[in-house]
């Protein structure tokens, strides 16, 4: 502290010598004279009088009201002058336009004269219930327009706000009125007060202004009243049991080829003998071959007869299913018609005799490939968008069905009954595909990702989902059952192992064409050496397996190719079809 002490009177001993020569600079001998150094600037001289006339124009301008003749206005003008009135002769009292006792608002002079819409229907029905209503404009609220004496003798009540002693009034008077109209119908007969038909019954009955409608006396119905009401009560019932199941169609079959067997004794649908896989090489189709034109709306799906192809079957939106001939004729052999609309989906079995269809009336139906007959209806009140049979030989009666409302069911066809239902979807399903011998089957659906499931059993025993997976509205398998093709919405094909882990190939995969949006269909070629797909602007896309890289491209359809097929046994033919009505074979 003492060091402190010590050092603040130095400090202050040091500013009182300061201040005394600061007095008098020159008393010491020994000091300098002052020196006063001319002031340098580095920066070149500028003439500011442009500056000068610049802001002294701006300022006029600013004052200066906006012309609303002049079409550039060169300056940025503020609120004010934008919102000023126009500027002119136009009103002899005021140097801005408008009088200053005229303005309430910057805009000139506004009237306060709105009311809430239940005041005004208050005055409103007021005026024409008793001729007299509150004037709106006045200042203080209490003036009245309209009949003053009917407002003198009212108390300048209004029709919501009626006294007390008014209601009652009203009460006593209605009462004596009920009471003579009682009087009155004593005298009537007593049959009438009985009969429910009379006026005397419903006055006496009377609970309320809407109660006791008079009714009609029954009379007995005339013959075609009667067949009317039975119809409307059997169409009743029938809806009563469909309940929420699809639409019922009556269910036809049209044959147009020439004879249903050939002289043989044949079936139409018998695989020609000679017809086998000349070698196992596949090449890219080149040319179109034959069109088969005979939907009137799009084509939504394809199929070729199992293991020989000589026949292929179409699903239309335009609810036909048709199948045509490959090989001799080139011609529609059968329609199918029993769906009320478009058909979405169509499954062969394994040895073709028989076909499913998923149609958006909310049926599956089984059909006789060649009879054209429907063997079954399924239906659970939902939209199947994929319908596939178990593919081992010994389980061709189990139907695999993935729906609209996120569950793939299974029906045992032979007893019409339900036997499962996978349900952990969180979107609808759109894909089913047998895996390792058929005893797993994996799924796609709209909530972007893949679920693999143990056949019979309803728990997920792989899920896939990652965060930059979309959609995958078509998958096929390999023929060498080791990957999975999956056709994903952000216009690429991605390839899964089926192994245990279900892992992605990052190494393969295919792009280039478009299919957002579309459920476009993917295909391998029989030796697995191509793989093929439509999209969204008609065209079929070939790449090959191994190195990923587009080997051809194919212009097939105005509109979008929604299928693809390729030749189970002629190794260069390829059909498509699209939502142009056509259906394409190329070679």
């Amino acid at each position: 502290m003492d060091l402190i002490q010590a050092y603040k009177e130095e400090g202050q001993h040091d500013g009182d010598r300061e201040e005394q020569n600061h007095e008098t600079p020159n008393s010491s001998p020994d000091s300098s004279p002052p020196r006063l150094l001319p002031v340098k600037s580095s920066a070149p001289k500028v003439d500011d009088t442009m500056l000068a006339l610049t802001v002294a124009q701006a300022r006029q301008t600013v004052t200066k009201p906006i012309d609303p003749v002049q079409h550039a206005v060169a300056f940025n003008p503020t609120y004010d002058q934008l919102w000023a009135p126009i500027h002119g002769p136009a009103h002899p009292y005021a140097k801005d336009g408008i009088a200053q006792g005229m303005r309430n608002h910057k805009l000139g002079f506004v009237e306060d004269a709105a009311i809430d819409s239940f005041v005004f229907d208050e005055q409103y029905n007021t005026f024409h219930k008793y001729g007299y209503a509150a004037d709106p404009s006045a200042s203080a609220g209490n003036n009245f327009v309209g009949d003053l004496e009917a407002l003198n003798q009212n108390n300048g009540i209004s029709v919501y706000n009626i006294p007390q002693q008014e209601l009652k009034r009203r009460k006593l008077e209605k009462k004596e009125e009920e009471d003579k109209d009682e009087d009155d119908n004593g005298d009537a007969d007593a049959t009438e007060v009985e009969n429910p038909a009379t006026d005397a019954w419903l006055l006496k009955n009377k609970k309320s202004p809407w109660a006791g409608k008079k009714e009609g006396v029954q009379v007995e119905l005339t013959e075609e009243q009667k067949k009317y009401a039975e119809e409307y009560a059997k169409k009743k019932e029938e809806k009563g049991q469909s309940g929420d199941k699809g639409e019922v169609v009556a269910d036809k079959s049209t044959f147009h080829g020439k004879e249903l067997k050939d002289y043989q004794g044949r079936s139409w649908i018998a695989p020609p003998k000679d017809k086998k896989a000349t070698n196992d090489h596949c090449y890219i189709p080149k040319r179109l071959v034959h069109t088969w034109s005979g939907h009137t709306k799009g084509v939504s799906a394809i199929r070729f007869f199992p293991k020989y192809g000589h026949l292929i079957l179409s699903a239309g939106l335009d609810t036909k299913v048709k199948i045509w001939d490959v090989y001799n004729s080139g011609k529609c052999m059968r329609t199918y018609m029993g769906h009320s609309k478009g058909v979405r989906d169509i499954s062969f079995c394994n040895d073709g005799t028989k076909f499913l269809t998923a149609g958006y009336d909310k049926n599956i139906k089984y059909w006789d490939t060649e009879t054209g007959q429907v063997i079954s209806t399924f239906s659970t009140g939902k939209v199947p968008y994929v319908v596939k049979l178990n593919p081992d030989e010994d389980k061709q009666n189990i139907l695999l069905a993935g729906m609209s409302d996120k569950k793939i069911v299974q029906w045992d066809i032979n007893s019409g009954q339900i036997t499962q239902e996978y349900d952990q979807h969180l979107g609808a399903v759109n894909t089913i595909t047998f895996v390792d011998n058929n005893r797993r089957f994996v799924t796609s659906s709209d909530d972007k990702s893949l679920r693999v499931w143990e056949y019979g059993i309803p728990v997920v025993i792989k899920y896939i989902s990652e965060p930059h997976m979309h959609s995958m509205p078509a998958i096929s398998l390999h023929p060498n059952s080791n990957w999975l093709a999956a056709q994903s919405l952000d216009n690429q094909i991605l390839i899964y192992s089926t192994r245990e882990r279900f892992q992605l190939n990052k190494k393969k995969r295919f792009a280039g064409h478009i299919v957002a949006g579309y459920a476009c269909q993917v295909n391998f070629s029989p030796d697995g050496r191509f793989v093929m797909s439509g999209d969204g602007e008609g065209k079929c896309w070939f790449w090959d397996w191994k190195s990923c890289k587009v080997f051809r491209t194919v212009k097939c359809h105005e509109g979008v190719c929604i299928g693809c097929e390729w030749h189970p046994l002629e190794q260069s033919r390829v059909a498509t079809c699209g939502w142009d009505g056509l259906i394409k074979y190329w070679d």
